[in-house]
C-alpha cells in the first residue's frame, strides 16, 4: 500500500520535469528574478500580514510561501501581523461590544486581555505553523518580549472634521514611543523568522493594543529597512481614472493629498508612509494583498504588486 501511494505522487512529478516548455519557463523566471534576489541580499524588509489574505487559506499559504523563499533566498523577512476580523469574532462570542474611534478600537482592561489573547496567541501561532509547513522556521513574539515595542496610551486625536486635536479616552490603545531591535535581530541573525503580533507595553507596565501598520512602521524605521510592505484590501494608490499607479515620490504622494486624489482612509495611510520614508526607509510600497505571491511579485519582479511611495523616482523594481 505504501508502494502505491509513492509511485502515485511520483508520477504527475516527473511528468511536469519531462516537459521542456513548463522547465525553460520556470528557469526564465528564476533568472530574471536574480537581479532583484542581488538587490536585497541580506536587506531587512518589514511585511505587515492583514487584511482578507488572512482570512483566506489558499492567499495564507502563498504568503507563507513567500515568506520563506526570502529567507532562503538571503532576505531577513520579518512579519508583522493584524487580526481585525479575529478578535471581533472572538468580542461578539462573549457578548462584548465593539466600538471605534477614528478606526482604533476602543479597549478596556478586558478587552485588552482578549486582544493579546487572540493577537499573541491564536493568530501569531496561526501564520508561525504556516511558514513551518512550508519549511521555514518560524518564530512567535510579541512587541513585549524584550521591551520591543514600549508604548504609551493615546490621550488625544485629531477631530474628523476640524483636524484639531482633541482629547480622547479609547482605554489600553497605544503609539509607539521607543523600539527595542535587539530580539529582532537575534532571531533573524539565527536563520529563524521573526513573526510578531501587534502588543506593546508602557512604561508603568500596561499591555497596549497597537494598530499593526503603526506598528510596523514603527520597527521598520527603527531597523532602517530596506522595504516596509503593507498587505491590505485594495490595489493600492489610484489616480483620478481609477488606474493603479505604481510609483510616487513623497512631494507627488502629499500633492495627491492636497488636490483630492487621495482620500479617505487612504489619507492616513499613506501619510505614515511618508513619515517611514523620511524615517530612513528606502520605500514603503501599499500590496493588494488579494494577489497569491503578492510578496514576490513586489520584490522579485519588475511587475510589482501595489504603490511604492520613497523620496524619490528610481528606488522600484529594476530601476
Amino acid at each position: 500500500m505504501a508502494t502505491s501511494v509513492k509511485d502515485n505522487t511520483s508520477k504527475p512529478s516527473a511528468m511536469a520535469d519531462s516537459d521542456p516548455t513548463t522547465a525553460h519557463e520556470k528557469a526564465r523566471i528564476l533568472a530574471e528574478a536574480l537581479p532583484n534576489m542581488l538587490r536585497y541580499d541580506d536587506q531587512t524588509v518589514v511585511i505587515k500580514f492583514g487584511g482578507h489574505a488572512m482570512g483566506d487559506e489558499a492567499l495564507a499559504n502563498a504568503f507563507a510561501q513567500d515568506v520563506v523563499y526570502l529567507k532562503l533566498s538571503g532576505v531577513n523577512p520579518i512579519v508583522v501581523h493584524g487580526g481585525g476580523p479575529q478578535i471581533a469574532s472572538m468580542l461578539k462570542k462573549l457578548e462584548i461590544k465593539s466600538e471605534f474611534v477614528n478606526g482604533l478600537r476602543v479597549t478596556d482592561k478586558p478587552t485588552v486581555e482578549i486582544v493579546e489573547m487572540v493577537l499573541a496567541g491564536a493568530i501569531n501561532k496561526e501564520i508561525v505553523s504556516a511558514i513551518n509547513r512550508q519549511g521555514g522556521k518560524a518564530v512567535g513574539i510579541c512587541g513585549k518580549d524584550a521591551n520591543l515595542m514600549i508604548a504609551k496610551k493615546i490621550t488625544e486625536m485629531p477631530d474628523p472634521t476640524s483636524n484639531l486635536m482633541q482629547a480622547v479616552d479609547i482605554g489600553y490603545v497605544g503609539d509607539p514611543v521607543e523600539v527595542n531591535p535587539h530580539i529582532v535581530d537575534v532571531i533573524s541573525k539565527s536563520d529563524l523568522i521573526p513573526v510578531i503580533a501587534p502588543i506593546g507595553i508602557s512604561r508603568e507596565g500596561e499591555t497596549l493594543n497597537i494598530n499593526a501598520d503603526t506598528f510596523a512602521s514603527a520597527l521598520a524605521a527603527r531597523m532602517k529597512a530596506k522595504r516596509l510592505l503593507l498587505l491590505t484590501d485594495v490595489e493600492g494608490v489610484l489616480d483620478k481614472d481609477k488606474k493603479l499607479i505604481p510609483e510616487l515620490t513623497v512631494e507627488e504622494a502629499r500633492a495627491l493629498i492636497r488636490d483630492g486624489t487621495i482620500q479617505g482612509g487612504m489619507i492616513p495611510k499613506i501619510e505614515g508612509c511618508i513619515e517611514v520614508v523620511e524615517a530612513g526607509v528606502e520605500a514603503v510600497v501599499i500590496i493588494n494583498g488579494r494577489v497569491p505571491h503578492a510578496v514576490l511579485l513586489e520584490l522579485l519582479t519588475d511587475h510589482g504588486a501595489g504603490t511604492l511611495v520613497g523620496l524619490r523616482k528610481g528606488k522600484g523594481k529594476g530601476k
